[in-house]
Parts: C-alpha cells; structure tokens; sequence
C-alpha cells in the first residue's frame, strides 16, 4: 500500500504524528499538512491523494471550508476528526460530503480499520455494470449515469444507491443501512441516513422517485 497516500489533516503535530504511526505501519504513504490552506494547496498540488483525513477546528481554513473547496472538484473519500460530538455537527458535515465523522478521542485501530473498509471498495477492481431502470451503476469506474447522462455523485451517496440497487425491492431499515453502507455500527442519529437519501434523490431527478420511503422503518428501492 506504499502507493496509496493519505492526507492528513490537523493543527496538532502529536495528532498528525499518532495517525501517520498507525497508517505507516499499514503501508500507506502519509502526507501532512497543518491547516486547512496547507491542506488545499497539497491536495491541488498533488492529484494522487487517495483519502483525506481532516480535522474541524483549525486556523487560517477550519474542516468545513476545506470540505466545501475540495468537494467543488473532487469526490475524494473524506474522514471528519472532531473533539466536538454534538449531533448538528455530525449532520452538518454529511450534508457537505464527508463520509466518516469520528470523534475525538478515538481508537487508531478503529481509524484505520475504517480507511482500510473506505479504501478496499474505492479501489475495487469489479468492473460490473448494474441497471435499474433508468439507472446505471458502473463499478469499476464507480459511475452513475441517469438516462445515459452522468451524475456527479459523493463516494457515500454512491454506496448508498449501491446498496440499495443491490437490495432492490426489499425494505430496508434504517439500522440496517448504516450497518451495511457505513460498514460498522454507528452510534449516532439515524437521521444521517434521510440527510444522505434527500440529497441522493435530488442528484437523481424524477429517477430519485425509486427510492420510497417506509414511514417509521427505513426505504426500499422499487426497480
């Protein structure tokens, strides 16, 4: 993995320091930056980064605006570190794009146990296309196109429609979708799931329509 770089993200040396320990003995190529500005300028110095992890709460660009610049251009996987844990901030960052939201303190077992879940289906090598009716999944080239027309998709909201592609017509709860497309048993509030499926449908126009939501259980995708 001495080829997959990492960009990580934190105004506290000891921080950077703990996460590039962990990563490093995985074999992944860590790469640091201070505060948000560094953090951009690398990333649009440096087209190979395959995942960011960033942290909230940093001088000169905090964690939000580094997200809203990056998203403008790239749906890089992003992992939020955080010393705040309150519920706003968690939904605020998913409705931005990020797709992990962990915080502080944490396990840097956990951490990399989650780039390592992020990195294996980025970098998965089936290059199977799957339709459902007006939509076409492409996973080698992790594409969606609605009507032939491509849509500009996060990496979450494409596993998300994966997933549900994948279980079509089946209703599928809540819990049950944050287990399987978030890959561990989240803590928080459900509620990121409908931040996730609203934005998803809207990407999706009319087609979004195939997504039903099941009042007091979850959603079933209809083919």
């Amino acid at each position: 993995m001495e080829d997959i770089k990492i960009l990580v993200v934190d105004d506290e040396e000891r921080m950077r320091k703990l996460i590039k320990d962990f990563l490093s003995i995985r074999g992944f190529n860590v790469i640091e930056a201070g505060d948000g500005e560094q953090a951009v300028e690398i990333f649009c110095r440096d087209k190979d980064i395959a995942l960011i992890i960033l942290d909230v709460m940093m001088p000169k660009m905090n964690g939000w605006e580094v997200v809203k610049t990056i998203r403008k251009i790239s749906n890089l996987p992003i992992i939020m570190l955080t010393a705040r844990g309150e519920e706003q901030d968690e939904l605020q960052g998913f409705k931005l794009g990020v797709d992990e939201y962990i915080s502080k303190p944490f396990s840097p077992k956990i951490l990399t146990a989650r780039v390592d879940a992020i990195l294996r289906r980025t970098h998965q090598k089936d290059t199977d296309i799957i339709k459902a009716g007006r939509i076409e999944i492409n996973h080698g080239a992790h594409q969606v196109k609605v009507d032939g027309k491509e849509v500009d998709l996060s990496f979450k909201e494409f596993e998300l429609l994966d997933y549900f592609v994948q279980n079509k017509n089946l209703a599928l709860s809540r819990e049950k979708i944050l287990n399987n497309v978030w890959n561990y048993d989240y803590f928080g509030d459900a509620r990121t799931i409908d931040t996730h499926v609203k934005k998803l449908r809207a990407k999706l126009g009319d087609a979004g329509d195939q997504i039903k939501t099941i009042w007091g259980m979850g959603y079933k995708f209809e083919a």
